[in-house]
């Protein structure tokens, strides 16, 4: 159970308090209501733009990292299709060194030409580093667009391409600052040996005069039930053929989301799970094969992932994957099974909430979905969840027709 106390600014700026005199530690955690999902499609890559510019210098602060590491803190950032999220952790005497860095950056960066170009070279690297350079690195960037028709789900946090970020101007990234960096469009989290008067007077000192901006209403396109299979082939020069099938499932904290995650659980979490048992020690088809959920706040995807053995065709794996999914929908779980994956997510969520910034976290992503107190019910939805739960599940998300497949196969070298 995480314990919290709440309350609101007049800009907008959303503030939760998780005392915990436990620890001599602070935990700050700022989530902005923005992310991949939001970018206009021909602008795409802002939100992961930001992530490294709101280090290079705010209005009255040039360095961002300097004071954070002189009082003992340590910060980062990152940011998913939903979220841009920066934290950092410091002795709690220091707190207010804290609340001073982010609202300096709130209230504006420096928008310093030379800023942009060096974060924008980084950006472009890392795009080819990560994506373009890496075997398997483009992989999201051609399933995404596969399993989403209509939601800007369709292209990766980086961008949809890299020119979008190379031909970004200032008045763009300024433009996308003040649409989305605002008080009204955050969320402020201060967790640890801190008081909640404190917290009040510390933030009202610091965010209180920044002013809100126009307020964000988010109109994004849904994803329509898909109703026939989709399937793309690519090579490149990777050593061992690929095989990845996407599944559209619910939203994190909608209905159905937890029969899913464990239905997930069941198929790839581990060595006693369905696809290792049949694909590497029964039937070995596989040298590597998994199961994940991208665990997004709009309906995300089920995925499957693995590579081929040597000798074994893409369409050998495909059609022995595509018999285990139906057996499952078909017959369903054990109980032993069921119990398994519950008792593992349960005791992942029991661990996630030892450490002091998990628990920031957690709170302000719940918080920023909607709603703070379904940080607290997720234990209570994974018990609910049974063997029918998730037989369902497997016949609704697993439906052949659901499903994006791609074959990613390996080109043979060429010889000199």
């Amino acid at each position: 159970m995480i314990r919290y106390e709440e309350f609101v600014l007049d800009n907008g700026l959303r503030v939760y308090v998780h005392e915990d005199h436990s620890t001599p530690m602070a935990a700050v955690n700022l989530v902005y209501n923005v992310g991949s999902r939001d970018e206009d499609e021909s602008r795409t890559g802002f939100a992961h733009l930001f992530e490294h510019l709101m280090f290079g210098g705010s209005r009255h602060i040039p360095s961002y990292d300097e004071p954070v590491q002189k009082v003992g803190g340590e910060n980062n950032a990152f940011t998913s299709p939903d979220i841009t999220n920066y934290y950092l952790t410091l002795p709690a005497e220091n707190l207010e060194t804290a609340l001073w860095l982010e609202s300096d950056r709130m209230l504006s960066l420096s928008f310093d030409p030379k800023v942009l170009e060096v974060q924008r070279k980084v950006v472009i690297e890392e795009f080819k580093q990560r994506y373009l350079n890496q075997p398997y690195g483009d992989l999201w960037l051609k399933l995404r667009p596969l399993a989403y028709q209509v939601h800007p789900y369709r292209w990766a946090t980086i961008g949809k391409d890299i020119s979008h970020i190379e031909e970004a101007t200032l008045d763009d990234v300024q433009a996308f600052f003040f649409r989305f960096y605002r008080p009204n469009n955050a969320v402020l989290v201060v967790a640890g040996a801190v008081r909640l008067e404190q917290v009040k007077e510390l933030v009202t000192k610091w965010f209180g005069s920044i002013p809100a901006g126009v307020p964000y209403e988010r109109s994004l396109p849904r994803e329509p039930r898909q109703t026939q299979a989709r399937f793309l082939e690519t090579s490149a020069q990777v050593p061992l053929d690929g095989l990845l099938k996407a599944y559209h499932m619910p939203g994190r904290f909608e209905e159905g989301f937890f029969a899913a995650d464990l239905l997930s659980d069941i198929l790839g979490r581990g060595k006693s799970s369905r696809l290792y048992r049949h694909f590497l020690k029964e039937k070995p088809l596989f040298n590597s094969i998994s199961a994940s959920i991208t665990s997004s706040l709009d309906p995300g995807l089920l995925l499957i992932r693995g590579f081929l053995n040597p000798g074994v065709t893409l369409e050998e794996a495909d059609a022995a994957v595509n018999e285990l999914l139906a057996d499952m929908a078909q017959h369903g779980a054990t109980d032993e099974e069921v119990e398994k994956v519950k008792n593992q997510s349960e005791a992942t969520l029991a661990f996630s909430e030892v450490e002091l910034l998990n628990r920031a976290m957690n709170l302000a992503f719940a918080a920023n979905a909607g709603n703070a107190a379904w940080v607290n019910e997720d234990d209570e939805k994974i018990r609910r969840v049974d063997a029918a739960a998730i037989q369902a599940a497997a016949r609704e998300v697993l439906r052949p027709e659901n499903a994006s497949t791609l074959y990613y196969r390996a080109e043979a070298k060429a010889t000199v």
